[in-house]
């Protein structure tokens, strides 16, 4: 019987540890690798410096939205229109599951945010992005990485 109970209980607190935080230099060294720096004009450091401001770099993050969309993962994609959460009318444009984009493997997430900066808003399909990266000088989010 105590089995029973303790099985729910594990299955939560396993999903609530799939998310990882990044360091800021780590992160950088993944996007590079998954070939983030330069995609459609964007440097890496705007992808670090949406990844602070949307996540904190933390790759678990969901964020309930009023319109009844969640964000997902580091780069808190949208449901509404790029992945499937099976809680709201979605587009799936990315072919995901939302709940893929909440591990540490970011394969799912770089592929993801390719698609959403080949549409016709790029970068500035994320609020974060727009409020605190376009048009700054952002070249501190990489320094000391030694990328």
């Amino acid at each position: 019987m105590r089995a029973v109970v303790l099985l729910p209980i594990l299955a939560c607190l396993s999903a609530g540890a799939r998310g990882k935080v990044f360091s800021r230099c780590e992160l950088a060294r993944l996007l590079q690798r998954g070939g983030l720096d330069g995609f459609m004009g964007y440097s890496l450091d705007n992808w670090i410096c949406l990844a602070f401001y949307g996540s904190s770099f933390d790759a678990g993050a969901v964020t309930e939205n009023s319109d009844g969309s969640s964000d997902y993962g580091v780069f808190q994609i949208n449901s509404r229109r790029w992945c499937t959460d099976h809680r709201s009318h979605t587009l799936d444009l990315c072919r995901t599951r939302c709940l893929d984009l909440l591990t540490a493997d970011l394969t799912d997430d770089i592929n993801c945010v390719k698609k959403v900066v080949m549409d016709w808003e790029g970068m500035g399909a994320w609020m974060a992005w727009r409020d605190h990266c376009k048009g700054r000088d952002l070249s501190h989010w990489l320094a000391s990485c030694n990328l």
